[in-house]
């Protein structure tokens, strides 16, 4: 590990759909002078701040670069597809891709996730982002099939969304430099994994507090135990003494003649 000291905060970036407000809590309340500054970046810039320094660690979608980047896997998100209220698909609670085979699916530039083959129809263009797609499903151009964080991120009155049990998924991972595994990572990499504070898989520098300290000795105890001692003799130097005088005085009277 090294050395974060040069560093008085700790930066995390994430990308859209991901909520980090549940660990940063967490953060503050155990690193409360060590502050922790958060960077919204899209998923194509994600790798690009850790390599820059601009982020520490980066709350990103799977997969990344493994040659350069670390990564821990979180949670994997259910796929939903985004339709206006009144269409069809609404009435039922799950559907598959090949319910969508007759519908215009949206596919926009920033789609996270990984198609072997498009469903549907493809649009006549592709819009830039998800939520340049999201107007176009309010329009009834299409609909869009995105991660369920994402559909909640673009909500909209007229719009709802459905699962759909066979599409690709998005995974989110915790992700650094391979080569930048500082402490205030190893801290965050602990938070999100649930350790407790007093885990014994925390930061190496933690261990020594950690370790029982010797028993210390009460001052004066010496003495004490030495006055005792002393006093125990005394006492029984006086006890012999005294049965001395025991013996003279208090033997058996003679027989008078």
């Amino acid at each position: 590990m090294t050395d974060q000291a040069e560093s008085p905060s700790f930066r995390l970036a994430y990308v859209p759909g991901v909520t980090p407000a549940k660990w940063v809590r967490i953060w503050e309340e155990r690193l409360p002078d060590t502050p922790l500054s958060l960077l919204q970046v899209t998923p194509a810039e994600a790798s690009g701040a850790l390599r820059d320094g601009a982020a520490d660690a980066a709350l990103v979608r799977l997969p990344v670069d493994r040659t350069v980047f670390s990564a821990i896997p979180l949670y994997t998100e259910t796929t939903v597809v985004v339709v206006p209220k009144d269409h069809v698909i609404t009435a039922a609670e799950e559907i598959t891709l090949d319910d969508l085979a007759d519908e215009v699916v949206i596919h926009p530039l920033d789609d996270v996730l990984d198609w072997e083959r498009l469903p549907g129809e493809p649009a006549f263009e592709r819009p830039a982002t998800t939520a340049d797609a999201i107007e176009l499903v309010a329009a009834d151009i299409g609909v869009l099939v995105v991660p369920q964080s994402l559909a909640r991120l673009h909500h909209r009155r007229d719009l709802t969304y459905r699962t759909v049990v066979d599409a690709p998924q998005s995974a989110v991972a915790l992700s650094w430099p391979e080569d930048a595994t500082t402490d205030l990572v190893e801290d965050f990499i602990g938070i999100v994994r649930g350790r407790t504070v007093n885990s014994t898989r925390g930061r190496a520098q933690q261990a020594p507090a950690q370790q029982r300290e010797p028993r210390k000795e009460k001052p004066g105890g010496a003495p004490r135990r030495g006055t005792a001692s002393a006093a125990g003799s005394r006492g029984r130097t006086g006890g012999s003494k005294s049965g001395g005088r025991r013996g003279t005085g208090g033997g058996k009277p003679r027989r008078r003649s």
